[in-house]
């Protein structure tokens, strides 16, 4: 088999493999791993590689810009495809990851509970399903509960702790001075925290922030990270039995499967306070 995915030392794609390389040792299978970074000529030459080889199959969270021609290529010579955390628009085939709209909107919805109005969506790109499904979870609890979105509210972009950590600066000078951020994933988020942190505030108490995908990680971050479950071992265990069934001869049906989110309450949430 192949897998290929962003870049395996985020550890929300360490946890998928895990759980694809548990499922696939119980068929004797092995796999090959490749790292495609968004670069979509490096997840092509990979694809050629497994044709070459003759490959039984591939596993992909597909790069940025991956037309469903690719995958519709690598499936006509040969090569069963099954794709997880993103999906591609036109490709036929089965796709499972969490559902990031609601995902989102549990974590937004939990901030307006405690009395948060001005909450900023930091991280994540519209290039990417993930990232528009995830702003759109943010958007639609916002407007579900009467409240306005400013345009400056969203800092795309940042996916790791680096990329959290210098959008702090950004957050913290917003002039209406949001005083929650819904970040796009754990890694952000705790780069955030640390950046707020530096600056001399109190996350979770000057500032509230939330997560996404649940690491190990967000559970001894200081403080520990209130953030959603995105079921990623389950994503994994699934998309690799998929395949194996793919390959099997059985009926998969080339659609999406949603986990369902569940958000885990920390202690980087609290109620608003108003910075001067």
């Amino acid at each position: 088999m192949g897998v290929v995915v962003h870049d395996i030392m985020n550890p929300f794609y360490a946890e998928i493999l895990r759980s694809i390389e548990s499922e696939l040792d119980r068929s004797g299978q092995t796999f090959i791993l490749s790292n495609h970074y968004d670069q979509l000529e490096k997840q092509r030459t990979f694809v050629d590689t497994l044709l070459q080889l003759g490959a039984d199959g591939v596993i992909m969270s597909p790069a940025i810009g991956t037309p469903a021609e690719d995958i519709i290529m690598a499936e006509g010579n040969g090569l069963p495809a099954v794709l997880i955390a993103r999906s591609v628009e036109g490709a036929e085939v089965p796709v499972f990851r969490g559902d990031d709209a609601y995902g989102t909107g549990l974590a937004t919805n939990h901030l307006i509970s405690l009395g948060h109005k001005r909450i900023a969506m930091i991280g994540g790109t519209d290039q990417t399903s993930t990232g528009r499904h995830r702003y759109q979870g943010y958007l639609n609890a916002m407007e579900a509960a009467g409240l306005e979105v400013l345009p400056s509210w969203r800092i795309a972009g940042p996916r790791t702790k680096q990329g959290g950590f210098e959008a702090a600066g950004q957050f913290l000078a917003l002039k209406d001075k949001p005083t929650a951020a819904c970040c796009w994933n754990d890694l952000v988020a705790i780069g955030l925290m640390n950046g707020i942190a530096r600056a001399g505030l109190v996350p979770g108490i000057d500032v509230s922030v939330t997560g996404y995908d649940d690491l190990e990680e967000a559970q001894i971050a200081t403080p520990a990270l209130t953030t959603v479950w995105n079921g990623q071992r389950e994503v994994g265990r699934r998309a690799a039995s998929a395949l194996l069934d793919k390959l099997n001869g059985q009926q998969v049906r080339p659609s999406q499967e949603l986990i369902k989110p569940e958000l885990h309450v920390r202690q980087s949430t609290g109620k608003p306070k108003e910075r001067t």
